[in-house]
């Protein structure tokens, strides 16, 4: 009895796995069939309903299934009921946060990274270690940092990169004074003090993660109609600090205004002060590929540390933050993991010392592809495009009878509104992105409501800027 009741027990297990097998079998089919369903959702891209805003006709509560039904199945299924309820956020028009799409070359280097399935921790057995070490010499090349000076790491996205920037620079503050965070934690350096005077949500959201605490920053003034710092306060708010350890957030390319603070005047003061410089450049670090705006980032290789961003204007997929340091030595310490397992006498960076995570995609593949498929100058292409649709969507505002422009763009971000009420102006969003045709997010500048279109996108054309205008001009 009980071998017949021990048969009965393992056979739902066995026919799962007999699926899988006859997936394996098929798999070249799946693969054409999965390339077939993607390729027509990229393709249909420019005329989709950038968003979807009626999600009804998907149940999240139905119950999962015992009996599976094969990959195939599994295909249609999405085929027919998620594709058609998703954001277009690939598209050309989808001008929310700062969101790029994905490049032909990114596509396959991160359709490549899922078959490959690296667990890129380090260089045991695998080049992904090289190559992650070769993309980050890139990116440093591309943002202007010398990289025998900077090295780093490939994330999740900024906020990891901030996440790392702050816990780095905590550490490294304990060390000048002969603590160590690192191994008896933060209450050894009770009086560290973060200067700051525009930080991204994300950042916010570190210092809560990190139990700094999220008031817990010296709130630096501004200069006047700017999300730019102003030195002087900056240097007020240093030299009125006794803290033993200090740390400033600069900015490069803010969300809203995209300003960039005066990076070298900074660095002067970080210097001064004995202060760490945190440069959060998320996607603006990418402006250097402009000629015309790379002087913006005139001091960015005094920084200490600075995050980027691949999924924004390289347009690789999610998931792709990038954080680089002067400092590598400090990072490893405060992110290294202790297992006999993880021992390896192999050459080469081992990036689960440098990190959050000890499982790590292999996300430099598509970043290799895409560098390697379109080099420096694509990747410029990309940026001097979209400040260029962003400053023709500004000057369209700016003589529109209708609508006023918030601030110049200095970027590839044209913040605008209505002229009227705050309440009038949330209305006319909705009716904008009910259009289908373009997707804004709201934004609050100068203590007005107002719209944010943030150009990202490789795929956006001067038709798109027709379509546009167009969706703007029905909804008011």
């Amino acid at each position: 009895m009980n071998r017949i009741s021990n048969r009965a027990a393992v056979s739902p297990t066995a026919d799962a796995r007999h699926l899988m097998f006859d997936d394996l079998e098929k798999l070249g089919r799946i693969l054409v069939e999965t390339g077939d369903v993607a390729h027509g959702f990229i393709q249909g891209a420019d005329d989709m309903d950038v968003t979807c805003r009626d999600f009804s006709a998907f149940d999240p509560s139905r119950p999962l299934s015992g009996q599976g039904s094969g990959t195939l199945d599994a295909l249609r299924a999405a085929k027919e009921e998620i594709l058609p309820l998703l954001a277009a956020s690939i598209g050309p028009r989808y001008l929310g946060f700062v969101t790029g799409g994905t490049t032909p070359a990114a596509l396959a280097g991160d359709w490549l990274a899922s078959a490959i399935d690296q667990n890129a921790t380090g260089p045991e057995g695998s080049v992904n270690a090289a190559v992650e070490e070769q993309v980050i010499n890139w990116l440093c090349d591309m943002g202007g940092l010398p990289h025998d000076r900077f090295d780093g790491v490939l994330t999740t996205g900024a906020t990891v990169s901030n996440l790392l920037g702050l816990v780095t620079a905590r550490q490294w503050c304990g060390e000048r004074i002969g603590v160590n965070i690192d191994a008896d934690g933060a209450s050894v350096l009770p009086d560290l003090a973060i200067f700051a005077a525009s930080p991204h949500a994300s950042m916010i959201k570190d210092l809560s993660i990190t139990g700094i605490g999220r008031n817990s920053f010296v709130k630096v003034a501004t200069l006047p109609d700017s999300e730019e710092t102003d030195i002087v306060d900056l240097k007020a708010k240093l030299d009125a600090s006794d803290a033993r350890g200090k740390i400033v957030i600069a900015s490069s390319g803010t969300v809203n205004a995209t300003d960039f603070d005066n990076l070298n005047a900074i660095a002067d003061l970080c210097a001064a002060y004995g202060a760490w410089l945190h440069v959060d450049a998320a996607f603006g670090l990418f402006a250097a590929l402009d000629d015309r705006r790379a002087h913006f980032l005139a001091g960015i290789e005094r920084a200490d540390s600075v995050t980027s961003d691949g999924h924004k204007w390289l347009n690789v997929p999610y998931d792709c933050g990038i954080f680089l340091t002067r400092h590598v030595s400090v990072l490893e310490t405060c992110c290294r993991a202790f297992a006999p397992y993880l021992d390896t006498k192999a050459d080469g960076n081992s990036y689960i010392n440098r990190g959050v995570e000890n499982s790590r995609r292999f996300r430099a593949l598509p970043l290799w592809m895409a560098i390697k498929a379109y080099g420096r100058d694509g990747m410029a292409g990309i940026v001097r495009a979209n400040c260029d649709q962003a400053a023709d969507l500004a000057a369209w505002v700016r003589t529109h009878e209708k609508l006023e422009l918030l601030r110049e763009p200095k970027l590839n971000v044209t913040m605008f509104r209505a002229l009227g009420a705050d309440d009038d102006n949330r209305a006319l969003l909705d009716r904008i992105n009910a259009t289908g045709k373009v997707f804004l997010t709201p934004t609050v500048y100068g203590g007005h409501f107002g719209f944010r279109a943030a150009f990202s996108n490789w795929r956006t054309q001067d038709h798109d800027l027709v379509i546009i205008k167009d969706a703007i001009e029905m909804a008011l």
